[in-house]
């Protein structure tokens, strides 16, 4: 025999031929990971533009009474070259936040198709009661009852898409129902909402109730002001999922829906009762990259000649009424082990050849290995149409089907194929308890390798990797 063919036959030969095909099975899989993405963007365009004709994420805040008053301060300007001081009057605004709010927050979700995709879209009823009362030592916070132009006080109320306003809202003070405005909303909502001229002089307590109807898409969230804010929610989603800077207390979880409530202190969220400048949209908020520019403490508009300044970060809670299953997370998970699940199918049929003394040729490593990467495709394909989980099923089925026949053929057993097809079903059996065990997948997967070495070393511990021929010591 000559030094080409000893070359050819040795099983280092053959391991490193090996390792070259798994390489280049590396670009198709990669194209694959890359296909998940693209799918994910069309997804994610599609469910926009079901969300654009009914509302997207919400954000609540208010109410915030705010009273515009007189006060006065220097300028200094430049007359002949000369630094010239002098006083001018001028108008700012006065935030009064509540001392209680309590709102409750009924969520009915929906979920609509365009083509094969599908957003989750819901419906929500807020009421909500909150007090308002002047602190008893105004003065310290730089204005006086005197110069509060009580006349021209307003209730504000923010909604983060106004467009989710479709059926109104009503408002009413001390019992006495007011009329309510487009716009003025908080900033912590984006300026959107709505406002009322509230009359009112500051003494003794405003009592408020609202109650609105909203239109929104994937997630609520409030925004907590003023002493005390408790927010109730309920919903039939059974999978929310709980965000923002508080949690909800012994949130309650089951199938048929979801209840919870918070309660948060004015000294968790480190903001006065009142103020000369309002609070801008949190830092996590849908769509707060414009309430972020106006979040410079520099930063003032003018709004119905006064002067409104937009300082700081507000802090929210968060509903998300996420999916059950996030198909195309999940996809993409399962395609960060498909170099695993060629590598153990690769390591098997070496093992077959170098130890049993079946001839694998490269082209049926290849084919092999197109058949494991096309399972992913296979998975997205369906996942996007039945679901994942059947997706799955399905997919999985088909590809042991495929592999386990040709298999029989390629190592010119049966006994063989049928082991095979063993070691194929628990990989895709153990991928998908990967799957749905994040949490421990590391651990899962790290066991799982140590064993394989094991059983690799083990069965190959007799082989002369230089060796021209195939060691066949034991039976496989």
């Amino acid at each position: 025999m000559d030094d080409t063919v000893r070359r050819e036959r040795s099983p280092g030969i053959r391991l490193l031929f090996v390792i070259l095909v798994g390489l280049a099975l590396s670009v198709p899989l990669l194209l694959v990971y890359a296909l998940v993405y693209d799918r994910q963007d069309q997804a994610n365009i599609a469910q926009a533009s079901i969300n654009a004709g009914w509302g997207g994420a919400q954000v609540l805040s208010g109410p915030l009474l705010v009273v515009p008053f007189r006060t006065t301060q220097s300028q200094n300007e430049t007359v002949d070259g000369k630094a010239v001081s002098r006083v001018v009057e001028v108008e700012k605004l006065f935030y009064i936040a509540p001392q209680a709010n309590k709102v409750a927050t009924s969520i009915v979700p929906e979920e609509r198709r365009k083509s094969i995709y599908r957003s989750v879209l819901y419906s929500a009823t807020v009421k909500g009661a909150a007090q308002f009362a002047l602190p008893a030592d105004l003065e310290r916070f730089g204005v006086t009852r005197e110069r509060l132009e009580w006349d021209r006080a307003e209730l504000r109320f923010g909604v983060s898409d106004a467009r989710g306003l479709t059926t109104g809202g009503s408002v009413s003070a001390n019992d006495k129902p007011l009329a309510v405005q487009p716009g003025k909303g908080p900033a912590a909502s984006n300026g959107q909402g709505f406002f009322a001229f509230v009359a009112w002089d500051g003494q003794g307590e405003l009592a408020v109730r609202y109650d609105l109807s909203l239109r929104g898409s994937r997630s609520l969230s409030l925004v907590p002001r003023g002493g005390s804010t408790t927010w109730t929610v309920t919903s039939a989603w059974p999978s929310p999922s709980f965000a923002g800077a508080f949690l909800p207390e012994h949130p309650q979880v089951s199938g048929k829906g979801f209840t919870a409530q918070w309660t948060v202190d004015k000294l968790a969220l480190g903001q006065p009762p009142v103020g000369m400048e309002d609070f801008g949209a949190p830092a996590d908020a849908p769509d707060s990259t414009y309430v972020q520019a106006r979040s410079d403490p520099s930063a003032a508009v003018t709004a119905g000649g006064a002067q409104e300044v937009v300082s700081g970060q507000s802090a929210a809670v968060t509903i998300g009424l996420i999916e059950p299953v996030n198909l195309y997370s999940k996809v993409n998970r399962a395609v960060k082990y498909g170099f695993l699940f060629i590598g153990f199918t690769f390591l098997a049929y070496l093992l077959f050849d170098i130890v049993a003394g079946a001839r694998v040729a490269t082209a049926e490593y290849l084919l092999t290995g197109a058949g494991l990467v096309l399972f992913f495709v296979l998975l997205l394909a369906f996942a996007e149409v039945i679901g994942f989980t059947a997706s799955y099923v399905l997919a999985s089925g088909a590809t042991i089907a495929l592999l386990s026949a040709y298999s029989a053929a390629v190592l010119r057993s049966r006994r063989r194929a049928g082991f095979m097809a063993a070691l194929l079903v628990g990989l895709y059996a153990l991928l998908f308890v990967l799957l749905n065990l994040e949490a421990w997948s590391l651990l899962i997967g790290s066991v799982m390798l140590f064993v394989a070495l094991a059983g690799v070393m083990y069965a190959t511990r007799n082989v002369e990797w230089a060796a021209a021929g195939r060691e066949r010591r034991t039976g496989v």
